[in-house]
């Protein structure tokens, strides 16, 4: 085995380490442009920027885990099925409530109601993470997964 297999076998829990605190600086990045509260057309576009980059790479992040990353720990270690199902519904409500962010900035909801879906977006976000990497960190440590970070765990 190289050294760089060697390495990509123990960085997967360094790589969604990562992930998880690049999401939570992209939230806050979001959250601090609503509330900045600026007005017109200029801030609507720059928080519709915010908003869509935060709310893409979230659902890219979700996505790569449920095609790829949650499979392959499905094959190794059977025992944690119920963990990766609890963590997939974990990424459908989040979608839906990323759905529900998306919808207010594109009419341009006030700054109360945008900060109310990112409050639920941020609330089940870091408990979904925290119990992610409560769970997994463990078995990615040692998960023999050769694929592309972006691809498993989102572009980030």
């Amino acid at each position: 085995m190289s050294e760089r297999e060697t390495t990509r076998l123990v960085a997967w829990s360094q790589e969604l380490r990562r992930v998880h605190a690049r999401l939570r600086e992209a939230l806050r990045v979001t959250r601090e442009a609503v509330a900045g509260g600026a007005s017109g057309e200029a801030a609507t576009r720059e928080l519709l920027l915010y908003c869509h980059g935060f709310c893409a790479a979230l659902d890219s992040h979700h996505r790569g885990e449920d095609s790829t990353l949650f499979p392959a720990i499905a094959a190794t270690n059977p025992e944690l099925r119920p963990v990766l199902r609890s963590l997939e519904q974990d990424h459908s409500m989040i979608g839906h409530l990323l759905g529900g962010l998306s919808e207010a900035v594109g009419r341009a909801a006030p700054p109360e109601e945008l900060d109310r879906h990112l409050d639920g977006v941020a609330a089940l976000m870091e408990n979904h993470f925290r119990y992610e990497e409560r769970q997994l960190l463990t078995v990615l440590e040692s998960l023999e997964l050769l694929a592309e970070p972006g691809e498993v765990l989102g572009p980030l």
